[in-house]
């Protein structure tokens, strides 16, 4: 929303507050890709928890259709009273995939995103490289590809959000208090520190972070 200075997630965020505060029993909640907009942890964990909002009767309860690419959700069958998997059939055979355009019971086995990327016309080398990069993470993240169970009642989470290092897996977005306050304190620190996004039109924005971007790079 360019006019409210508003990024797609935000919007996608502010459309699934109104729908967690004002749906009831005798609502019918559609979602598509919630989560879509952030990190792949950060919206699988809202994707996850907004599940689990919906599905508890005595919260909301509502019937609900969520489409969703986070395979890891799959294993919410049967830990949450209600929860089913349906997927869209696909046959796969020597020239590629054919969506049959079906729904069957349980969840997909896998996605098919290089194969569309292929059939949306990107270059054959850009997908076969799409698919060796595909391999080796699917490799190295246990969690790819397959349902993660979860006892809900226990709040367990899916997976470490630390690095190998033990740090933090990404980014700060937000620094904290202690952060700005450090004596080591970065000068863009300081200035973001400054900045008011409320009050700042997307443009103004834009050309702040040109500047920062520009601090940063020296």
């Amino acid at each position: 929303d360019i006019v409210r200075g508003q990024s797609t997630f935000m919007v996608e965020m502010l459309e699934l507050a109104n729908i967690l505060n004002s749906a009831t029993a005798g609502s019918l909640v559609l979602l598509d890709e919630i989560g879509r907009g952030t990190s792949t942890f950060d919206g699988l964990a809202i994707a996850w928890a907004a599940t689990e909002f919906i599905a508890d009767m005595e919260k909301i309860g509502a019937k609900t259709i969520f489409a969703t690419h986070y395979h890891h959700l799959t294993g919410l069958e049967g830990e949450l009273e209600g929860v089913v998997n349906y997927s869209m059939a696909v046959k796969e055979g020597p020239e590629g995939i054919t969506f049959l355009r079906k729904v069957r019971r349980g969840p997909a086995s896998r996605s098919y995103g290089v194969e569309v990327a292929g059939l949306a016309g990107i270059p054959p080398e850009v997908v076969e490289r799409a698919r060796e990069i595909l391999g080796k993470l699917e490799s190295e993240d246990p969690l790819e590809g397959r349902a993660v169970a979860v006892d809900s009642k226990e709040g367990s989470v899916p997976v470490s959000r630390r690095g190998k290092g033990g740090g933090p897996l990404q980014m700060v977005l937000f620094p904290t208090e202690e952060m700005l306050s450090s004596e080591d304190e970065h000068p863009v620190l300081s200035e973001l520190s400054r900045m008011d996004p409320n009050n700042m039109s997307p443009l103004q924005a834009l050309e702040a972070l040109y500047k920062l971007k520009k601090e940063l790079d020296g």
